[in-house]
């Protein structure tokens, strides 16, 4: 995408409705989707703006944990923010599907069991939705759009997809572990965090660990552990490097949880992506104060509105995007 093009169009989205992007708003419909991997049927949530021919879509990937495919995790509360995202997309004449990930809320059924769960297996869930979405006709140019640890998912699966575009919000630039001990290390006393980096030595080298102190257990209980283990065989800087569709980095300068580095790395790593700092804003897309105590309200606020600034450089992006996509995603 020519960066000229993206630069010229960002300021001038001042305004996310009426829509400034060259999309048409159109009353939006709401319909189920259902994905049968051949091992559990996954579920999810197919918003379609109305209009004449085919409409660009974006298949939303959610984080991690339990967080289903509105943004909201029951340990963090309701927020919404992939369901009000979706929502701003379709306002402006892009199609949207979220799902529920495999194990999590209506998906449950498909990975009942949380030790058989894999972010391998997230990422072939997430090529097998795109292809779903990519063989329908109701749709042209396929954005992936990933959220957090979704990031890591939506770039994996980008160069096995024939997207149009990557976009990764909140995504860290560095492995978990190394995320996740930064993370701890304003909450544990030295023991627990000098344990917990140990657990995480062993889990790297694909090694579980019977013995998990008390309060570590909701981190590393030993049913968690296959799915960090193939968590920590991804680098989020590797697998962003591969994708060779346009991409654009997201990242709020108050999220707690994911730093600007972060994006900084993502950005080295690829250096034709778009990179926007969003003043302001937290891990959730919301306008917040710096710090944590601050922000915690933010985390189930569901009314809260998302970042302005967050939805103008994403509607530019996607309107500066080529008309066709390369094919097979890269």
């Amino acid at each position: 995408m020519p960066r000229l093009l993206y630069t010229l169009l960002a300021p001038l989205l001042c305004s996310l409705l009426p829509p400034a992007t060259g999309f048409a708003a159109q009353t939006v419909l709401q319909r189920p989707m259902d994905l049968d991997t051949g091992t559990g049927v996954l579920h999810g949530t197919l918003l379609l703006p109305g209009g004449e021919g085919p409409a660009p879509v974006a298949l939303l990937v959610a984080g991690s944990g339990p967080t289903d495919r509105n943004g909201n995790n029951p340990m963090g509360g309701r927020n919404d923010s992939l369901k009000k995202l979706a929502e701003l997309l379709a306002r402006n004449g892009i199609a949207s599907l979220r799902f529920d990930k495999r194990g999590i809320a209506a998906s449950h059924d498909a990975g009942p069991e949380e030790r058989q769960l894999s972010l391998d297996g997230y990422v072939d869930d997430a090529v097998a939705w795109a292809r779903q979405l990519r063989a329908d006709p109701r749709f042209s140019r396929l954005i992936l759009i990933g959220h957090s640890e979704g990031a890591l998912i939506a770039s994996l699966a980008a160069p096995r997809t024939e997207a149009a575009a990557l976009v990764v919000i909140a995504g860290s630039g560095r492995p978990f572990d190394q995320l996740l001990v930064e993370q701890l290390r304003q909450r544990l006393p030295p023991p627990l965090l000098a344990r917990s980096a140990a657990i995480l030595a062993a889990l790297r080298n694909g090694q579980t660990v019977d013995e998990v102190p008390p309060p570590l257990m909701v981190l590393f209980r030993p049913s968690v552990q296959p799915y960090l283990i193939s968590l920590l065989a991804h680098d989020p800087v590797e697998a962003f490097a591969a994708v060779k569709v346009p991409a654009l980095i997201l990242q709020g300068s108050h999220d707690i949880q994911v730093g600007v580095a972060d994006a900084e790395a993502l950005k080295a790593a690829k250096p034709d992506a778009e990179l926007a700092v969003i003043g302001g804003m937290n891990h959730i897309l919301r306008i917040t104060p710096a710090g944590i105590q601050e922000q915690l309200g933010s985390y189930n606020a569901a009314e809260l509105p998302l970042a302005r600034e967050l939805g103008q450089h994403l509607l530019a992006f996607i309107a500066a995007l080529p008309s066709s996509p390369p094919p097979g995603g890269r």
